[in-house]
Order: structure tokens, then sequence, then C-alpha cells
């Protein structure tokens, strides 16, 4: 302890020093303890207060948000059945009866709408068209959604109980022609997303009807009750537990709730649609939590002041303390520091051992990962022309004409021995070594290509511009892979050609030293050439595709020794070339 140290102690204790030590001892002690319950006391009472002012406004700002989502996603929803009830298609449906693309249709509407689902039923109240097909045939005559709405000439909006619990939210329009009904479009909204959403915070929110009825809350057990004996129930496990043993009566709780022993505040809001109102429920934990940390700072600065205060006071005998009684703390301290390093040690030990099996760990999530998304990507497009094949199948059958139909199911049949393959490939990117290649004909893996996008291109009514040479071009390589990249580059053409007025895709095969395929669309031309051909970078919509097609194209031709390039076309749209090493005739001839 330096000089000024010793001086300021000398003047405080100055009063002291002809008084006892214990009396002095005593003194100090009680001193600290009525500043420390004075200083914690007020501390407690201040920062309670700010900190529930400061959860109260983030409780209020989320349940604002809340509300806004909930109303956003109502008002969104409510004019789908209005422009569907005018779809021609569906119009003309209902008036011959035949609905065998109706379901189709309404597919092809739910996700661009983002609704739960989509039903068409007929005059009788018969399900002819729906999103989900386990629901053709169902009867709904005297549902409260068909009644009201083919007694109403507006939009009627219903809460349906489940039977398996919860509500369904569902918008309802009657379709007509001339004065006569047709039938009813069914539009039901996606209202359970909010309940996960609204569960993966502290928070217990619940949103009532005009009745009072519990329709929607992120604990389930609440739902159909009103508010009241939704509380008497057995409360959820969680933050919201403590809060629900602790309350009787939400209604009651002043806003200091927290101070008087209680564990939550409630707060509701009134959401403008049909007297709905939303309450939320948020826990004090987070108060607590951090006035005690507070709290412990101050408490631990008061027990330093304390132990100083003790130094002080018995300084004196400190000074009498003998060289052996030195030399033996500093022995001490060595031993602990040199335990102290040991136990560090260890615990780097274990800390790089825990960081290595993590590493590894990661790694195989990231390959299964990358894994899981080339087989959704690369599955899509046999799927998908299953699909039509399916479709077109069905029709031929109900046509009486069987021998068209098992053409139909002879291509599924290859299809499917495609997906096969591909799975095969796919499971063979995690061993060592090449791949077998052997000679493939361009042309020819050109036209199994356009074979198996025949579906989109005459649904699309796409023109396609062939130049191909009169000899034949052959690569060394994998031709389940070559096509593989030729269908990618065809349905990005396609994908490229959806805005335009006349689609236009043109197809050269050229070859010399190196055999080049170029496909070239009239579409609006690349954008970010640069990212291009980066693993998980698309720019279509949600669902439509993940950003892979391009990265597994580039790297199958990589892997063949060739090169896949990209640019904007002179005269617009897009131009992709695939360049591979071209297979002479005396090398032909050596591979066979």
């Amino acid at each position: 302890m330096n000089s000024d140290v010793r001086s300021g102690w000398s003047k405080l204790l100055k009063p002291f020093r002809g008084a006892p030590l214990g009396w002095r001892l005593r003194l100090a002690v009680i001193v600290l303890m009525v500043a420390t319950i004075a200083t914690v006391w007020i501390t407690n009472r201040l920062l309670t207060d700010r900190f529930t002012e400061s959860t109260r406004n983030r409780a209020e700002l989320r349940l604002a948000l809340y509300s806004g989502n909930l109303l956003s996603e109502l008002r969104r929803n409510s004019i789908v059945p209005q422009l569907l009830a005018r779809d021609p298609t569906l119009i003309s449906a209902l008036q011959s009866r035949d609905y065998s693309l109706s379901t189709q249709r309404l597919i092809s509407f739910v996700e661009e709408i983002g609704a739960a689902s989509l039903m068409l039923l007929d005059g009788d109240g018969r399900t002819v068209a729906a999103t989900d097909r386990n629901r053709l045939g169902e009867a709904h005559r005297n549902i409260p959604y068909f009644v009201d709405a083919i007694r109403s000439n507006a939009t009627i909006f219903s809460v349906i109980p489940k039977e398996s619990g919860g509500y369904s939210f569902v918008y309802s329009r009657r379709l007509e022609n001339s004065a006569e009904i047709l039938g009813v479009i069914v539009v039901e909204v996606d209202l359970q997303k909010f309940e996960q959403a609204w569960a993966g915070i502290s928070d217990a929110v619940m949103v009532t009807d005009s009745t009072g009825t519990i329709i929607l809350s992120t604990e389930p057990r609440w739902r159909g009750l009103d508010e009241g004996a939704a509380l008497l129930r057995q409360p959820p496990q969680g933050a919201i537990q403590r809060a629900i043993r602790a309350t009787t009566d939400w209604t009651a709780l002043p806003p200091d709730a927290y101070l008087q022993g209680e564990a939550v505040m409630r707060l509701e809001t009134r959401i403008p649609f049909r007297g709905w109102q939303m309450t939320s429920f948020t826990t004090y934990a987070s108060i607590r939590e951090k006035v005690n940390s507070v709290l412990a700072l101050e408490i631990m600065g008061f027990a330093i002041l304390l132990a100083l205060a003790f130094y002080a006071l018995s300084r004196r005998a400190t000074l009498r303390m003998t060289l052996f009684q030195r030399e033996s703390a500093e022995l001490r301290a060595l031993n602990a520091r040199l335990q102290r390093e040991i136990a560090e040690r260890e615990r780097v030990e274990k800390t790089l051992d825990l960081a290595e099996q993590t590493l590894a760990q990661s790694s195989k999530l990231a390959a299964l990962g990358e894994m899981s998304a080339a087989v959704s990507h690369e599955l899509n497009q046999p799927l998908a022309a299953m699909k039509t094949y399916l479709a077109g199948a069905r029709l031929l059958l109900r046509r009486n004409r069987p021998e068209e139909a098992l053409a139909s199911f002879g291509r599924i049949d290859g299809l499917i021995e495609r997906m096969g393959a591909i799975t095969r490939q796919l499971k063979s990117y995690a061993r060592k070594g090449a791949d077998a290649f052997s000679p493939v004909n361009l042309g020819e893996a050109l036209a199994s290509a356009l074979s198996m996008m025949e579906p989109q291109l005459r649904q699309r009514h796409v023109k396609i511009t062939q130049i191909l040479p009169e000899e034949p071009v052959v690569v060394m390589g994998d031709r389940m892979r070559i096509e593989q990249v030729m269908v990618n580059l065809l349905r990005n053409a396609l994908d490229a050609t959806k805005s335009v007025a006349e689609p236009d895709v043109e197809i050269i095969l050229a070859a010399g030293d190196t055999a080049v395929l170029t496909v070239r669309d009239n579409g609006h031309g690349i954008e970010d050439i640069e990212n291009l051909f980066e693993p998980f970078y698309t720019t279509k919509q949600p669902g439509d595709g993940v950003g892979l097609g391009l990265a597994i194209s580039s790297g199958i031709v990589n892997d063949h020794g060739g090169r896949l390039t990209a640019r904007n076309g002179q005269y617009g749209g897009a131009v992709f070339e695939m360049q591979l090493p071209a297979l002479g005739s005396d090398g032909l001839e050596a591979a066979e």
C-alpha cells in the first residue's frame, strides 16, 4: 500500500484510534450494512420500474405487429373468392360438369395466393375440385359456408370448428352465370402459421372472436373456451406456467404486478375485423434477471468495501506476521497458480476435442444438406413429367384409348428408371475414383432430353429450332449426366420465356475438335452473370427452384473436361454453351 493510501486511511480511522478494536469493527460493519440495504432497495425499485416499462413497450409493439399481420392475411385472402368466382374456366367446368382440369387449376393458384386450401363445390354442395385431392367428393350441403354463400351475393367468412381441435377460417362465394347459381368457391385461410410463429417467443398469445371464444392461441388447450375457463385448465410448460399458477383474474392485474408478487403482465388490443381481440401474457423473468445482475454488482462492491474495512482495522496485526507466514502464503499462492494453470490446460484440451467433434459433425450435416437439395432438384423434372403423363393417360382411358394410354405408362416407366439412375449417380458423389465413361452421341442425348421435356414444350407452345450436323457428334462421357445438363439448360430457357408472347428456343449442335451445344432463348437475358453458377443462386420465385441446376450442370461439364458458359445474346435473350472434347473416328474405334 503506497503512502497516499496509508494517509487516507489514517485520517478516516482517526476518531476510532482510542476505541477498542471490537467496537470499531462492529460500528464499521453496521454502517456498511445500512448503506448496503438502502442502496440495494433504491436500486431495485428504480431498475424494476425502468425495466418493467421497457418490457411493456416491447410487448405492446409485438402485439401491434401480430395483430397487423393477422389482419393483413385476412384482408389479402378476402379478395380471392371474388376473383375466382369470375374465373371463366371454373364457370365453364361447372356448366359442362367436366372437372378433369379444375383441380390442377386450383393447385396452380394456391401457391401464388398463399391460402391453406381451395375447393370448388357444385350446386349440391359436393366437392368437385380441390387442392387436397382427398377431399374430392365430400358433401358440404349443410355446412354454413356453403349455405350462407348460396343465399348471399357477397363473400362470406366462416369460422368452423375442426373435429381434431382448433378452427378453420374460410371465405366462400357463389359462382353464377346469367343469374344461374352454379356452385361455390371456398378459400381456407392459413392462420395456424401465426400460432406457430407466436409460439417461438416467451409470451402467451390468444385471439378471441366477438363472443369471447378463443379461436387462435399458442396453447392448444385454450381453443374453444372463453378466457376465464381457459386459464383454469392445466397450464403449459415453460415461462407461462408460473404466470398461470400465480394468476386467477387477469383483468384485475395492476401495471406493477411484478412488485406485488405476480409473474406476468396482460396486454390486449382490438383487431378491426368482426369484433376480434388479441391478448398477450408476458413474463417478468427477464426483468428480474436484469435487476438481479445489477444488484449482484452492488452487493459485491459493498463486500469489497467491507473486506477493505477489515483489512484497515487489522493492518497492525498484519504487520506482526512473521517471515515464515509470508513465505507460506507465497508458497500457497504459487501452488494455487500451478493448479490453475494445470486446470486451464485440461480445459483447453477438452475444448479442443469438443471443437474437433463439432467441426466433423458440421461437415457431415453440410454434406447431407447439399445432397438433399441436389436430390430434390434433380428429381423435380422427372416427377413433373410423370404427373403430366399420368393426367394424359387418365384422359385417354376415359376416352377408351388404352393403346395410347399404355404408351404413356411406358414413358412413365422410363422416367422411373431415370430417377433411379439419378439417385445412384448422386450416391456415387461420396466415392473416390473416376466415372466409367463411354462414347455418347450428343444428337441422341438431345433427342432424349427433348422427349423428357415434351409435356412442358407442348403445354407452353414453345417454338423449338434445331440445327444439327449430318454426321453424329460423339463425346466420351456419362450419357445420363450429359442429358441431365441438357434438361437443365432447356428448362432454364423455358422459364426465361414465360413472359414472352412468342417464346422461341434455338438449339445448335456443332462439332470440331470441340463439341459445342448452344441453347439460345428470346427471354429478357441474364442480370447477374457473375453469380449465375453459384450454388443456391436463383432468380425464380420461392418454390420454383433452389438454385442448384446450373451449379450442378457446371460441375458435370467440368468433370467431363469441358466448360459451361453463359452470356446475353446480341439481340436479347440468354445464350448457354456446353463445350466438350469431341471424340474422333480414331478415338471411337479405340473406345469400341
